[in-house]
């Protein structure tokens, strides 16, 4: 496989990791802010908490999406082993079953069950 096509999948795979990265921080310090500020206007703490659980699990829902994503672009288009597909394969086993245990918890239903 060309050099190059090599160098741009590992460079398109690195930013999205940091792009997931990222989201995962901000929103979780977004969230830490946000529940601090309520917290300072003596709102009810079991509300904040909540709220506080819920921003941080959908920020790390979405940060685990673009790291999935990363994975597969780096292992289709650098490392096409039957070894790292099947890392890739039980990674993306792993954070699917957290993506639904966060959901979960955030919602408290299902991601295919329908909104009551």
């Amino acid at each position: 496989m060309s050099n190059v096509i090599i160098f741009i999948a590992t460079w398109c795979a690195t930013i999205i990791e940091a792009i997931g990265i990222s989201l995962i921080a901000l929103l979780a310090g977004y969230a830490l802010f946000n529940a601090a500020s309520r917290l300072l206007k003596n709102e009810e703490k079991d509300s904040i908490f909540q709220d506080l659980r819920q921003l941080v699990g959908r920020g790390i829902l979405l940060g685990l999406e673009f790291l999935i994503a990363a994975d597969i672009i780096y292992t289709v288009a650098v490392d096409l082993t039957f070894e790292s597909v099947g890392v890739l394969a039980i990674v993306i086993i792993i954070r699917t079953f957290l993506s639904f245990t966060m959901e979960v918890e955030i919602t408290g239903r299902w991601p295919w069950q329908h909104k009551s």
